[in-house]
């Protein structure tokens, strides 16, 4: 299913220049996908959409998307939410979170956009897709260092 989103991601710069789910299937199937990685990640683009609908952000800026938080809120992860994500996936979201760059809205769809996904627990790198598919979803695309976080694999690092 990833290997389908990140095909529509990089073929369809932004979630309104993507056609149609009907004939994107067409086009996924022509490109030589596999009918259920097709399916599954149709579904999952369906949730999407259906997760954004009442949804606008503003153009303008990213700082502007939301207001900030009270220091006296905390968003609880559900046990269920703890399990399918696991450790490294909270860790990410709350350094976006953190970071300015992923705010509450938008934290709350690639939260259910993670639920939804295959995998138990969720790898960060599914993780880092969802997060992409998300921005592209809305038509932002992430600060450079944040984009580069998102496509960095970081298998291959060394720790100085």
């Amino acid at each position: 299913m990833f290997e389908v989103l990140v095909f529509v991601y990089e073929n369809y710069w932004r979630g309104d220049a993507c056609p149609e789910l009907h004939q994107l299937e067409r086009k996924l199937s022509a490109h030589g996908f596999e009918p259920e990685e097709i399916h599954q990640a149709l579904l999952w683009l369906d949730g999407l959409n259906v997760a954004a609908q009442n949804i606008e952000l503003p153009a303008e800026s990213q700082a502007e998307w939301t207001p900030q938080p009270s220091d006296a809120s905390m968003r609880v992860f559900s046990v269920a939410e703890q399990d399918h994500l696991g450790a490294d996936c909270l860790g990410f979201i709350t350094f976006l979170e953190s970071s300015g760059v992923l705010p509450p809205a938008l934290r709350e769809i690639v939260v259910d956009r993670a639920m939804a996904a295959p995998g138990d627990p969720v790898t960060l790198d599914a993780l880092k897709i969802i997060v992409l598919m998300v921005y592209w979803r809305f038509g932002h695309e992430p600060d450079a260092l944040i984009l580069d976080e998102l496509c960095d694999d970081s298998a291959g690092r060394l720790a100085h």
